[in-house]
């Protein structure tokens, strides 16, 4: 395991899933790698979609990246894409599905609309590591915003 990183780069995450225990192995993962990012936990697309724009009676400080689940109640993760790919200006923001379905065709789908990496969940706590060292490399390490049409 590395030094932390510096709370100058520290990030926040925008994690959308519905399974707490999962937000709960993504939290611990990220500090057992000595990531120190912010993670923000919305349960359901809705509310991604509320936080995303600015609804609430306080200003919400903008994610660096999204880590959006595929199921979720009210609207899923499918919905939050949609909604980011028809917003008036460019989404700037990076979006990593991270899903418990492994199927070609929720992949492709996500990928037409829009996301930038797919990552299923892992089984075991130091694959659960590995996913937060990804994000970090991929997603955080200084990665300025990004639109979908950057990344290959």
């Amino acid at each position: 395991m590395g030094a932390p990183i510096n709370s100058t780069n520290a990030r926040i995450i925008l994690v959308a899933d519905d399974d707490e225990n999962d937000v709960l192995l993504l939290r611990r993962a990220f500090q057992k790698a000595g990531l120190c990012h912010t993670i923000i936990h919305v349960r359901d697309g809705q509310e991604a979609i509320n936080y995303l724009a600015g609804v609430g009676a306080n200003a919400k400080p903008p994610p660096g990246l999204l880590v959006l689940d595929l199921k979720m109640p009210r609207l899923d993760g499918f919905d939050v894409l949609a909604w980011l790919q028809n917003r008036q200006e460019r989404p700037s923001l990076p979006v990593v599905v991270f899903s418990s379905s492994g199927l070609p065709m929720d992949k492709e789908k996500a990928e037409r609309l829009g996301a930038h990496d797919y990552l299923v969940k892992p089984d075991t706590f130091d694959s659960w590591i590995l996913v937060a060292k990804r994000l970090q490399e991929q997603w955080l390490d200084g990665h300025q915003a990004i639109t979908p049409d950057e990344v290959e």
